[in-house]
């Protein structure tokens, strides 16, 4: 995992070479909607790409972490199945059901049944390489949809652009992802941690837990700002120093959600001592969140070695997994 980790900005630049060899065929009809199919890493980059387009899309994005699609998918529907192993049966099921409704359908994976799936429906179909954790191939998906986004005009190449310059980031900053992701792994130990961030960065904060839990092996959860302030505030009545509180600052708030802020931090500060602040870096919701997600990613690792925990680690998932096939 470690190697996996430290490899996440080359792997941007092996997705953006994937993406730009990639050529799509055109939707017989307009596309008035966009449904996301997948599961946890798999399924964690469309939401990341929903909300750094939510600003320019001009049509909604919809996900679906299930069997089955929601009854407004019809021919003018974009469906695309994300399985970085091709055979998560959610994401296969809703697939199979937009295709039977018309939809315009696309998969992205490293094979497997989907891979198999799409060419024998002529289906569009990226290949990204596999034989690693989802989790660690999430430059494959934001940016295999992001390219298809862009070359479907449905939106500009500048998030792209954002990308590579993210990518530029992480590696001047090197040194202090690690050193923040080693003081993050102290304070998330021994802990139940509660992940606090900003609305538009509500995926990124789903991305750290995740992350939390499957290499670091943690219990945890998230929340966003301001929804929180409407009711979690509320329940930090009943904190005290078991819990703590991870709050992600993107220094690009909403200056009425800054003050919530301020007063959320005040509230939880007069219930735990442990509390933690980690500052993003970067001129684009993008550079940000790529900012955030490789400090998680470290420090989740750093975490699993504080534990003296395996983050490959996934017997319990194989297992459930194991139980459905005989179902």
């Amino acid at each position: 995992m470690k190697k996996l980790i430290a490899e996440f900005p080359q792997n941007i630049v092996d997705a953006l070479k994937i993406a730009d060899n990639m050529n799509y065929s055109k939707p017989q009809n307009e596309i008035h909607n966009i449904v996301i199919c997948g599961m946890g890493g798999s399924g964690i980059g469309g939401r990341l790409v929903s909300e750094w387009l939510q600003m320019e899309i001009k049509i909604p994005i919809l996900f679906v972490q299930d069997y089955d699609l929601p009854a407004f998918v019809n021919e003018h529907s974009l469906v695309i199945g994300s399985s970085y192993s091709g055979n998560t049966e959610e994401t296969l099921s809703s697939v199979a059901q937009g295709l039977e409704r018309g939809a315009h359908v696309v998969g992205i994976c490293s094979g497997g049944l989907l891979e198999s799936f799409c060419k024998e429906n002529k289906l569009d179909v990226v290949l990204v390489p596999g034989g690693n954790p989802p989790r660690s191939a999430l430059a494959f998906s934001v940016i295999q949809l992001i390219s298809l986004f862009t070359k479907l005009n449905l939106i500009s190449g500048e998030s792209l652009i954002s990308i590579e310059k993210g990518r530029e980031l992480l590696i001047q900053e090197k040194e202090n992802i690690e050193k923040e992701a080693r003081k993050m792994a102290q304070f998330l130990k021994d802990k139940v941690i509660t992940i606090y961030a900003p609305s538009n960065y509500e995926a990124v904060a789903i991305r750290a837990r995740q992350q939390f839990n499957e290499n670091g092996k943690l219990l945890c959860w998230q929340h966003v700002i301001p929804e929180m302030n409407h009711n979690e505030l509320v329940g930090w009545g009943g904190g005290d120093d078991r819990f703590g509180a991870l709050f992600i600052d993107t220094q690009d708030w909403n200056p009425r959600n800054n003050k919530r802020l301020e007063f959320s931090l005040e509230v939880v500060r007069s219930k735990t001592d442990h509390v933690m602040i980690t500052q993003a870096k970067g001129n684009s919701v993008i550079e940000r969140s790529l900012y955030i997600i490789h400090v998680v990613d470290w420090a989740s690792w750093y975490l699993s070695e504080l534990k003296d925990v395996d983050a490959m680690d996934i017997k319990v998932i194989d297992s459930l997994k194991n139980t459905l096939s005989k179902f």
